[in-house]
């Protein structure tokens, strides 16, 4: 009986410990967004979501997709390999984007119609390591359960983006202020995880040797096969509505959009940031014919806690937006209104996508992302003649429908482990 209350008990502890960092991390965004709005514009704020969309599509190939395989293995010395072999493949990837940069920074700005990207192009890179470098070292901290020090470093990367953005735009710095201060952040959080494995860990890299290395690459090699299409689709979903924003209709209107969706997903992200990570580390050490129960049971939990959240967010998110934020930004409350069916169904499935991993059938969520990037897309190149609020109703009805059939899904794969 106390087997089985206990991980039930250190699960909670661990959710718990990355919920109190993370809500402390996303407090500090949040208390000087009402700043930033006001010192920033939304086409400052629009070029930033550009910048962060171009740089997200290449930055989900950083890793190989490797990172995720750091927290299977039962042994460490297996665990360190997969590491350093993400590690390598991120160095390689950042390199490859440096080139593509250089050669046809030309093309690319033509492409999205927007000359003011051209500089920004070149930090693309560097975005794109840090990305890497992240996502390996906080997939390393996961396995180690060293939650208390991943939520730390939130907090300490938060304060020093959100410092550095209010000081630049103090000085009228523009869109300078908000894209270097997000790459300062990355650039601090991953210099104190590196401190934590350094510490912790280093003895482990002598287990490093290239056969080792080759062997994982090939145990894993699903991950790179259909993990990683699948990661680069939603890439392109993400940041391709962003950009296809900013392309039909006005940088200023990305802005809108931008301040919308992530002043809603920040505060949610507090609960399903944290809940994911540990979901997935329980995942990996459960039972399949207890995956089922689990699902199901978080699903329930999970929509009784986020539901009276996104119910004022639906009736009141436009006097909220232009209350915090200015008249300014009126259009992004309106977003916001608009997209919280979509925005609830997506806080009840992120956790969820981690039991195809673990249940080794990436195949199923490639297939159905497939659909999930190309629906919202479509939507938007077909109907960007009509108003922007009309065409993000289309998108939100058709994401929102998805996401139930996503649902159904895995508690369909789930039930079918526990035979």
């Amino acid at each position: 009986m106390l087997k089985r209350l206990k991980p039930k008990s250190e699960f909670s502890r661990n959710v718990l410990t990355l919920m109190t960092g993370t809500t402390i991390a996303q407090a500090i965004p949040i208390a000087i967004s009402p700043i930033l709005t006001r010192i920033y514009t939304p086409e400052d704020f629009g070029m930033l979501a550009l910048y962060m969309s171009i740089s997200f599509i290449l930055a989900v190939a950083a890793t190989g997709r490797y990172e995720n395989a750091i927290v299977l293995p039962k042994k460490n010395e297996d665990a360190v390999n997969i590491l350093v072999l993400s590690v390598m493949i991120t160095l390689i990837i950042s390199f490859i984007t440096l080139l593509i940069v250089y050669f046809f920074n030309t093309k690319i700005t033509s492409l999205l119609d927007n000359t003011n990207i051209s500089t920004w192009l070149y930090f693309i890179p560097l975005t794109v390591l840090f990305t890497g470098l992240y996502q390996t070292l906080n997939y390393w901290l996961i396995r180690k359960k060293q939650f208390k020090e991943l939520a730390t470093s939130k907090v300490v990367q938060n304060i020093g983006t959100g410092s550095t953005k209010l000081g630049m735009g103090y000085y009228s710095l523009g869109t300078s202020g908000l894209i270097l201060g997000t790459i300062l952040g990355q650039a601090i959080v991953i210099a104190m995880y590196f401190k934590i494995v350094w510490k912790k860990d280093a003895k482990l890299l002598k287990y490093v040797n290239k056969l080792k290395i080759f062997a994982l690459m090939k145990k894993h090699k699903k991950l790179p096969m259909l993990n990683l299409p699948n990661a680069i689709i939603d890439g392109f979903r993400l940041s391709g509505i962003n950009i296809l924003i900013a392309k039909y209709f006005t940088a200023a209107t990305l802005g809108q959009f931008a301040l919308s969706w992530k002043m809603v997903q920040l505060p949610m992200g507090i609960i399903g940031s944290s809940l994911s990570q540990v979901f997935f580390q329980k995942l990996a050490n459960t039972n399949k014919s207890d995956l089922n129960k689990i699902i199901q049971k978080y699903i329930i939990k999970a929509s009784i806690v986020a539901l009276p959240i996104f119910l004022i967010i639906y009736f009141f998110s436009v006097d909220i937006f232009i209350f915090i934020f200015g008249e300014n930004w009126k259009m992004a409350g309106e977003s916001a209104s608009i997209m919280t069916p979509w925005f609830f169904l997506n806080f009840i499935t992120s956790p969820l996508s981690s039991i195809f991993l673990v249940l080794n059938k990436q195949e199923i969520v490639l297939i159905f992302s497939i659909f999930y990037m190309a629906i919202p897309l479509g939507i938007i190149f077909i109907f960007h003649n009509y108003d922007y609020l009309e065409v993000l109703k289309m998108v939100t009805f058709s994401m929102s429908f998805m996401l139930i059939i996503f649902i159904i899904i895995v508690i369909y794969i789930t039930k079918r482990e526990m035979k």
